[in-house]
């Protein structure tokens, strides 16, 4: 073939398995041999509206499979694959549309207000519609794909080729359009091969948004390059997902911290069957110490992770064999990437220091979509990749995450990190959720203050806080003040939004 990209993986494994069941969504199946077809004729329709060679496709839906058939059909074209967040309002879509210069936008029918007049504005002249009837001015998904021809497309396509731009989420100005090449996915889809023992009978459970590298790259395309099932489901609720992990025998998921304790709390979660798991990734947010205890009480090989959407996601991995020695750490490099925790200067710090996490290697995005001042920033001199996180390595190259760089609350000269003062108030019963962010104070420049969120019926005072927190930290590590929340603001990764919470609450 003259394509060497990701585009040609549902026909590779179609010659070796083609009835082996690749993808599952609302309770219907897709062998590989149909995947196949479906990419090669979905394929054919875009490049019969225009699409060719570096032009960009859009997609913005809650998770279903036209994630990985556009990703895949995009590839076959040399086109260029830009998920969207689902969550995105009409100026946000229409921003993403603008700056990538998307030609083609396709979504979701629930979602067609927004798609509507987000691609009027940007100039995105043709829009297709996933499910329900299409308007007068867009076209019907499975229609385009019903009547385009299956013959073969093979258009030259190398592992420099862009493969995806991927939005981060912008929680710091606007976002930035992430480029990932084919050999960039290539190498970020092969870690979690390598490193977690993927076998071709994976059932691997999507819940988490594919319009982000973890549930895209590291577990969904991971699997269906190895020949395993992929379950889409459109969005997370935790009884259903304990009920799909039992009766469809799930092996292998991604969750952030948030959905797992959503999990551990439901309550099916005592006599749901968890036996088939061979491993769970938590990644994308500090990882509370009694989640971990949590799902290990269970048997759960809970594994955590930690990357950026830069680089693909994957940076380091926690495997299973050692997932109990090293309880909490994020693990150590993933076997195609390089990491050190570097001072201020740039020196690698002793095991036990802390310092910033900074990634090099084959999965490492190359630069920011139009952007050629964001992605000078974000490399240094010799080409490492600045994470903006805080990390401490130990003797053997295992790393804890700490914080982000930016969040960190410095008071009085000392360095606050709030990950750790939030695991300790997370240990308060009736505690549901928290965040820890710095607020302004005339006498120590800056101190912290804790938002809570309570189960129903609990209460917590500052007094009560100040109590428990006084013998688990240090008194400067301790907040000046507490929040009780309906809600903490976060992302559609269930990141929480400090900046949201700084603007509301900081004054």
């Amino acid at each position: 073939m003259l394509n060497q990209g990701t585009g040609t993986w549902p026909h590779r494994r179609a010659r070796q398995a083609p009835d082996a069941v690749a993808l599952d969504f609302r309770g219907t199946t897709v062998t590989y041999r149909e995947l196949d077809e479906r990419v090669t004729r979905l394929a054919h329709a875009l490049r019969a509206r225009g699409i060719g060679p570096g032009d960009r496709v859009a997609l913005l839906s809650a998770n279903h499979p036209a994630y990985l058939e556009v990703l895949f059909a995009a590839g076959l074209l040399g086109a260029v694959f830009v998920p969207l967040n689902a969550r995105l309002t009409t100026p946000e879509v229409e921003y993403c549309l603008a700056d990538s210069g998307s030609a083609v936008l396709i979504h979701s029918a629930a979602l067609a207000d927004v798609a509507d007049a987000a691609a009027t504005a940007a100039g995105t002249a043709r829009r297709v519609v996933l499910d329900g009837a299409p308007d007068d001015r867009a076209v019907g998904y499975e229609e385009i794909i019903a009547t385009a021809p299956a013959d073969r497309l093979d258009v030259p396509v190398t592992h420099d080729d862009p493969c995806f731009i991927m939005y981060t989420s912008g929680t710091t100005g606007r976002p930035k359009g992430v480029v990932l090449t084919h050999g960039n996915v290539v190498f970020a889809v092969m870690n979690p091969i390598v490193d977690l023992d993927f076998l071709s009978d994976e059932v691997a459970l999507v819940a988490a948004p594919l319009f982000h590298t973890a549930a895209l790259n590291f577990v969904a395309l991971p699997t269906l390059l190895k020949g395993g099932t992929v379950i889409v489901e459109e969005g997370f609720e935790p009884g259903r997902i304990l009920h799909l992990i039992e009766t469809k025998r799930v092996t292998y998921s991604f969750g952030v911290p948030t959905m797992l304790d959503a999990m551990s709390t439901h309550p099916n979660w005592n006599r749901t069957d968890l036996s088939s798991i061979r491993r769970w990734i938590v990644a994308a947010a500090p990882v509370p110490p009694r989640t971990l205890q949590t799902y290990t009480a269970r048997g759960v090989r809970l594994c955590q992770g930690y990357g950026l959407t830069e680089t693909g996601p994957g940076a380091l991995i926690l495997t299973p064999k050692d997932a109990e020695r090293k309880l909490g750490t994020a693990g150590a490099p993933h076997f195609f990437t390089d990491v050190r925790v570097v001072d201020p200067d740039g020196t690698e710090v002793a095991p036990g220091d802390r310092g910033e996490i900074q990634i090099s290697g084959p999965n490492v995005m190359r630069r920011y979509w139009n952007r050629p001042d964001a992605t000078a920033e974000a490399f240094t001199g010799d080409g490492w990749f600045r994470s903006g996180d805080v990390g401490v390595p130990d003797e053997d190259g295992f790393v804890t995450i700490v914080d982000r760089l930016k969040d960190m609350i410095i008071s009085g000269g000392e360095n606050i990190y709030p990950a750790e003062v939030e695991a300790a108030i997370l240990d308060l019963p009736g505690v549901l959720g928290c965040a820890v962010f710095g607020v302004p104070d005339e006498k120590w420049g800056e101190v912290g203050r804790a938002a809570v969120t309570l189960a129903d019926g609990a209460t917590l005072t500052e007094d009560e806080l100040f109590a428990f927190l006084g013998e688990r930290l240090a008194r400067y590590k301790i907040p000046k003040s507490l929040l009780v929340l309906d809600e903490i603001p976060r992302n559609a990764t269930g990141k929480i939004r400090k900046d949201k919470l700084r603007e509301q609450y900081a004054h």
